[in-house]
């Protein structure tokens, strides 16, 4: 089937089995920071934005986001110009082997769209999806919480 999605605020056309998992699909695509750490949406760390709300990758089919938006990793910054959130997660820290780190973003991004002045807990609550056996958890809690007061400072997310 030809796919129609917008990645990242570009769209693309895609020639995809509509039964292959999105977490492939856009992987094949060039989009590596979508990881795969279980193949059951347990982990977190394939998350995407599917139309402004974190998903799992692993678990969606191919042919269920014709026409969505959607948004990874990538999405959100470089290393020349990074998200407000990707540099607060290294200022803090909360980073270490990286590998969880995407999914963490991408489910930190959609609370702060969402909910500008999260709380602890509902930042706690953010990430409840996301497996980290690394750093735990209290490093990315403060750094969210102090990318939330940078933001709402008006730098727009980025820095």
């Amino acid at each position: 089937m030809k796919l129609n999605v917008k990645i990242n605020g570009k769209k693309f056309d895609l020639e995809v089995n509509p039964n292959a998992m999105l977490i492939d699909v856009l992987r094949d695509a060039g989009f590596k920071s979508v990881k795969n750490g279980c193949s059951e949406g347990s982990c977190g760390a394939c998350a995407v934005m599917i139309d402004g709300r974190p998903k799992n990758s692993c678990i969606i089919l191919a042919g269920q986001v014709q026409n969505s938006e959607i948004l990874t990793a990538e999405g959100l910054g470089n290393p020349e110009t990074p998200h407000i959130l990707q540099r607060s997660f290294v200022d803090h820290g909360s980073t270490q082997c990286g590998y969880c780190n995407p999914g963490s973003l991408i489910s930190v991004k959609a609370l702060l769209d969402k909910n500008p002045k999260p709380t602890e807990a509902d930042v706690k609550d953010a990430l409840d999806g996301n497996l980290c056996r690394c750093t735990g958890y209290v490093k990315r809690i403060e750094a969210v919480l102090d990318a939330a007061k940078i933001i709402q400072k008006g730098t727009k997310g980025k820095k």
